[in-house]
């Protein structure tokens, strides 16, 4: 069974097997293009980000030192907050994805780089890299699509539990960098399961652990002590500046994967014959866009651009913008849709997603043509049926 065969309805559905390999073609032609011309405009770009995001920090930590006005103090907050964010997002993400390897420089490399996030390195890179980007949006195999905690597709069967989700994904944004840590180290799947934590569990836990340890510190000990007569300050600023990135990124990650219109798959997709070309389609029917200016593409860490970065995710960011065009022309050609909103709008659509999925299918549409006292009743009949979760 293949991507057209199991949607035969499906925004795919009028595709050949020939039109497949055909897209694929042309985006490793594109691919290769970019691996062609890369140079030191490419490594000029991300020094120069490396510079600014430390300098950010720096001035914003400078600031809250000598600060004694509640106007200044909110300067070095915003300074350190936009500091965290191209910290994950623009640096530690993409050259943790292999993005700068070929610079061939040690301070800048996906072996090397150790960033300012509470998940280990090596997790983060097995979650995220081999596992999420492989299995992109497949229900059962990417636990990205609703970090195992949400119902957001379809084919997930409603439990009872999934009412809370909109809760438990406002709170999951306020922790973002914690519950990633959580995910990474494969904790969910551990207490969901029957026979207890296997060993290989439990080390990623020590190590995620080690890591959230020295991070904690860094944020809540360690820098607010240098602050010395303006510790609460200090702390009080780091704790801000963590909420802004984590409240952040949430968003963006929402935007890539989770709004309307954005294809998720069944299991019967994976095949170990899968193509290039399937996998490429893959990647387009499951990944979204944010429209906008350089500047707010920049602070996604050009996430913004998760069409393109899913389909090649080990290419530089700052060409992502470059290819965006090339790729959505592609899709107009095949018949495809090209999902890209303004980020207010693919916010929203990716909230109403998680919202309109905590209910059994169809619920929220049939309120809209009965009496909603009804349907309550209706909805609280099928959770005592539903077995505990």
């Amino acid at each position: 069974m293949t991507l057209l065969d199991t949607r035969t309805q499906g925004p795919a559905s009028h595709l050949s097997a020939d039109d497949v390999e055909a897209i694929g073609a042309e985006l490793d032609a594109i691919r290769q293009r970019i691996l062609d011309s890369r140079g030191e405009r490419d490594a000029a770009y991300i020094r120069r980000v490396i510079a600014v995001q430390r300098g950010l920090e720096l001035g914003g930590r400078a600031i809250l030192l000598v600060s004694k006005r509640r106007s200044t103090w909110w300067l070095g907050t915003v300074s350190l907050s936009l500091a965290k964010i191209l910290e994950n997002m623009e640096i530690g993400h993409n050259v943790l994805h292999g993005q700068w390897d070929w610079m061939r420089d040690p301070k800048i490399h996906s072996s090397t780089w150790q960033w300012d996030h509470s998940s280990p390195v090596d997790q983060w890179k097995r979650a995220h890299n081999e596992t999420h980007h492989k299995y992109t949006n497949i229900v059962g195999k990417d636990n990205d699509l609703g970090y195992g905690i949400m119902r957001v597709a379809e084919e997930q069967e409603w439990q009872p539990r999934h009412l809370a989700q909109p809760l438990w994904n406002l709170v999951t944004a306020c922790i973002f960098e914690w519950g990633i840590t959580m995910y990474d180290a494969d904790l969910g799947d551990a207490i969901r399961g029957k026979r207890g934590m296997p060993q290989e569990t439990k080390v990623r836990l020590r190590q995620a652990l080690r890591k959230a340890g020295k991070q904690a510190a860094k944020d809540y000990v360690v820098h607010p002590a240098l602050s010395g007569k303006r510790f609460r300050r200090t702390l009080a600023a780091n704790a801000v500046a963590n909420l802004t990135r984590n409240l952040w990124s949430h968003s963006v990650i929402m935007c890539g994967h989770f709004p309307e219109g954005v294809e998720t798959f069944e299991l019967e997709v994976l095949k170990d014959d899968e193509t290039k070309g399937e996998w490429y389609v893959r990647q387009m029917l499951g990944s979204a866009d944010i429209s906008g200016s350089p500047f707010m593409h920049l602070m996604t860490g050009n996430l913004s651009h998760q069409i393109e970065h899913h389909c090649f995710p080990d290419l530089p960011s700052n060409r992502y913008s470059e290819i965006a065009p090339q790729v959505e022309d592609l899709f107009q050609r095949y018949g495809l849709s090209y999902n890209t909103r303004p980020l207010v709008r693919q916010v929203g659509s990716a909230w109403h997603r998680v919202v309109r999925l905590s209910f059994p299918d169809g619920w929220l549409e049939e309120t809209n043509r009965h009496n909603l006292g009804s349907q309550l009743r209706k909805l609280a009949r099928a959770v005592r049926k539903q077995p505990p979760a």
